[in-house]
């Protein structure tokens, strides 16, 4: 397995570790609930080195982006984040992704970590606007600092006001104890808790890891493992690729609408599928649900009506750390996706009562 900056770190502080992309990397620390109320709370670190970048450069840059990208690049600004989809010919999602403006004619595309070679190849076969492609992902680590007091921890390290950082926006300077001057500090996250995202060579992450534990030790500071990180993206409707998003599921039956923009003169990948989606409806949608049974949903569970026929499927299932109650993501046949629509799902051959909500699950 491929080790991060932090593995022995990890392994040190009495992780629970497990592979994931390829990576030996911790599911949980001190436990799911506990680690997932401190990034509420508090502040948390999460070790997301094994996330890809690939570079994106040169004159030809923003028309290869625009081209095969759901949403509109010409419209982000210098030292500004977009979140976006990779788009394949059939309108599925390759990945969805977050693309930083870093210079001119430069941007930054974080991936997802299982997808990095299939993106990195998808890019390359479909270079025929010639832009500049670099795989970065092993030259960058990358840490999350998230929780409302993510801010304060973070300012200790830093001269630059991350108050002046809008969300989706990034800065570039230095951070204390590290030595290193050219760090990615990027109001963005997977949580909803608030916070940053630093992006950096691995070179000096124990050194990074080191300073913020220390600049964070009087907020209860903690590591988190992947296995809050997805509760906490759950309880905020977030989608997870390989779960809510795949080659098969489009941005319009996914309500990523909002990043699919139908710009004028703006051709990209399957944009004539999308925009006849959009007009004339799809055959199922992505929804939040609450359960009004006791029960705990999970991948895969059927989803059905009172006549017992399936009308949907489970995505992505947990009880929730912060209400209790059971909440998950799932597609559904349109006619039952209105908000307070009861339907049910199949847990153990029972049918369990569940509403059709909106996201968030918890309050941001």
């Amino acid at each position: 397995m491929k080790k991060t900056p932090f593995t022995d770190i990890h392994i040190a502080l009495g992780a629970k570790m497990h592979e994931f992309a390829g990576y030996n990397m911790p599911i949980e620390y001190s436990g799911i609930i506990d680690e997932h109320m401190t990034v509420c709370n508090n502040v948390g670190v999460f070790d997301v080195s094994h996330m890809g970048e690939i570079w994106v450069k040169g004159p030809r840059a923003e028309a290869f982006l625009q081209r095969v990208m759901s949403n509109d690049v010409a419209t982000l600004d210098i030292g500004k984040a977009q979140y976006s989809c990779i788009l394949n010919k059939q309108g599925g999602i390759v990945d969805d992704v977050i693309v930083y403006h870093y210079e001119p004619e430069k941007y930054m595309v974080v991936v997802n970590a299982a997808n990095v070679e299939k993106d990195w190849k998808w890019f390359n076969d479909h270079n025929t606007d010639f832009a500049e492609l670099e795989n970065a992902s092993d030259s960058i680590a990358q840490l999350a600092i998230q929780g409302p007091k993510a801010l304060a921890t973070l300012q200790k390290m830093t001269k630059i006001d991350l108050t002046k950082i809008p969300y989706y926006s990034f800065a570039i300077g230095s951070l204390s104890g590290s030595g290193l001057d050219n760090v990615i500090i990027s109001n963005t996250g997977y949580t909803g808790a608030g916070g940053f995202e630093i992006y950096f060579y691995p070179q000096y992450g124990v050194d990074i890891w080191n300073a913020l534990f220390k600049a964070g030790e009087e907020f209860g500071i903690k590591p988190i493992g992947l296995g809050a990180r997805d509760t906490l993206r759950l309880e905020m409707g977030f989608c997870l690729y390989g779960n809510d998003l795949d080659d098969t599921t489009t941005t319009i039956e996914a309500g990523l609408g909002w990043i699919t923009k139908f710009t004028e003169d703006r051709e990209f990948t399957a944009r004539n599928i999308l925009e006849k989606q959009k007009k004339e409806g799809v055959t199922r949608k992505l929804c939040g649900f609450k359960m009004l049974d006791k029960g705990i949903p999970r991948h895969g569970y059927d989803i059905v009506n009172e006549n017992n026929e399936k009308i949907g499927a489970v995505t992505s299932g947990t009880i929730s750390p912060t209400t209790k109650v059971g909440v998950g993501l799932g597609y559904i046949k349109p006619e039952y996706a209105t908000i307070g629509t009861s339907v049910y799902v199949k847990i153990r051959d029972k049918n369990l009562k569940i509403e059709i909500v909106k996201p968030p699950f918890r309050k941001a």
